[in-house]
């Protein structure tokens, strides 16, 4: 009877922990007992483990008499999940010498199924990235997470598809191999090829369309309000197809997100994520919690797009959370069993009607009653309506418009205009001690050493904020849009006009 030790790891929010799984074989009458603060799915993978090993070719722990002790190490975080299976299974085999080979330098991740298939697990790459970390050379992964798991360079990845075929591969006596999985196996990025909704499809709504194209180029948080029907939807669709692709590292922390959140369709994600919760959505569900803090909807959204239409019939709870991520791109939860802060660096594109019957300040009557009507106002407080740089009203067209063949200008020709000032942003925020790429991230500090308005311009820019009532934080707002129209018109200094346009976004209606 022997004391065996392998590898395997586990992520709690968004980190990922290497845990030490040990075994230890006594004699003495049948126990199997696992130790750790495992939660229930680890406690279950006794039963998973042992028929596993049963049916891929060995003696199951239950039908031996011996004490069987399981320690997953350490042992004052909770284990949760099922992918120490693998770790556990081979743990057992070796510590009771049917099997011997190098544990040093090697992870193990999988579920084991009852007849010794690995089944695909949550977290893949977040646990590869803490392995190459730790310094691990090689890591066992199912079939399904190998790809993901190759995304990380310094690793050597097995997919493998069943238990069988760890035990063969690290049998020197066995000249069966697994073949090491690389990024040229598959888990190149896939570009998206069409458009779904052109902007060349939506007939006027000219303003709309350029406030599409500032936040895009900025990164700034967008609000569309007017009546029912008149296009916000559709313009929100649009939107998402204006933004540029991710960089490599915004691609893995993004894939790393989305793979603990069991939301990966593809092996990596290119394209900025689009979530768009409905309005009933629960407060824990968008802004993350629990029991266990796990990621909401708005960690979902990182590096993307938070849309939120009928955005006054969230939740006011809701609505008012968003201030700590709108402010400083992350979202911290507290709770009983744990605190974790999650990245929320998203931009907020909101859609919601004047009033609850849609027809206030149209031609059409509004039927609400001004108990309602103020009620509906409310939902958004002042700090919330400050944090939103852009608001556009969307208002209805008339049907020789709707008619009008003419296409107008194409989701492609704005992109590349988009591009060009997110290239003039980056190049400016170089050196930039945090990382900043866009406008929108830009602090106070920031904003004086960036942002240099002549006297002239500025005397103009206080009289018009002194006259709108602008407070500080929209004050900043206002100069981050305008720095943003002057890169799109690909001047190097903010213009008067440039600063009139920003203005023009600052909402008059909504106050």
């Amino acid at each position: 009877m022997q004391f065996s030790k392998l590898f395997s790891a586990q992520t709690v929010g968004l980190t990922a922990h290497i845990i030490d799984v040990e075994v230890d074989l006594s004699r003495g009458l049948h126990a199997f007992s696992l130790v750790g603060l495992p939660s229930t799915s680890v406690d279950e993978s006794r039963d998973r483990v042992s028929a596993a090993i049963k049916n891929s070719g060995f003696t199951s722990p239950k039908q031996k008499n011996q004490k069987v002790v399981i320690s997953l190490a350490p042992a004052e975080l909770k284990k949760e999940g099922s992918h120490y299976d693998l770790a556990i299974a081979l743990a057992y085999l070796a510590a009771s010498d049917e099997i011997t080979f190098i544990p040093q330098g090697k992870l193990f991740l999988g579920e084991l199924s009852l007849d010794g298939k690995l089944r695909s697990i949550r977290g893949t790459l977040l646990l590869a990235q803490a392995a190459e970390r730790a310094g691990f050379k090689e890591i066992f992964v199912p079939e399904d997470n190998a790809s993901e798991a190759a995304l990380i360079t310094g690793l050597t990845v097995y997919g493998a598809h069943s238990l069988e075929q760890v035990l063969r591969h690290l049998d020197k006596k066995d000249p069966y191999f697994i073949s090491s999985c690389t990024r040229s196996e598959g888990s190149e990025p896939r570009k998206e090829s069409e458009h779904r909704v052109d902007l060349a499809h939506i007939k006027g709504q000219d303003f709309a369309k350029r406030a599409l194209e500032i936040s895009a180029a900025g990164k700034h948080n967008l609000a569309m309000w007017g009546p029912p029907g008149t296009g916000k939807t559709m313009l929100a669709q649009a939107f998402t197809h204006l933004l540029p692709e991710l960089s490599h590292n915004e691609m893995l922390e993004v894939t790393g997100i989305h793979s603990v959140a069991g939301t990966l369709r593809d092996e990596i994600v290119v394209l900025p994520p689009l979530r768009a919760p409905h309005h009933t959505a629960s407060y824990p569900s968008v802004i993350g919690g629990g029991t266990t803090p796990k990621p909401g909807e708005i960690t979902l959204a990182h590096r993307g797009v938070l849309f939120l239409d009928e955005f006054p019939e969230f939740d006011r709870r809701v609505i008012e959370s968003l201030r700590e991520p709108l402010e400083e791109g992350h979202i911290r939860i507290a709770r009983s069993k744990g605190h974790d802060t999650f990245p929320a660096r998203f931009i907020l594109l909101a859609a919601m009607n004047p009033c609850p019957c849609g027809k206030y300040g149209s031609e059409e009557r509004c039927v609400c009653m001004p108990g309602t009507l103020a009620g509906y106002q409310r939902k958004l407080s002042g700090p919330i309506v400050d944090r939103i740089d852009l608001w556009v009203k969307v208002s209805k067209m008339s049907h020789d418009k709707l008619s009008d063949i003419k296409a107008g200008e194409s989701t492609a020709d704005v992109r590349t205009r988009i591009a060009a000032a997110r290239e003039k942003q980056q190049t400016r925020f170089a050196e930039h001690p945090r990382s900043i790429t866009t406008n929108n991230e830009m602090r106070a500090d920031d904003i004086e050493q960036y942002i240099i308005l002549p006297s002239k311009l500025r005397t103009l820019f206080n009289t018009s904020a002194e006259k709108l009532k602008l407070s500080p934080r929209a004050y900043h707002k206002v100069l981050k849009v305008a720095r943003t129209i002057a890169d799109l018109d690909a001047s190097h200094d903010i213009a008067e006009k440039h600063l009139m346009e920003a203005l023009a976004y600052r909402p008059t209606e909504l106050r």
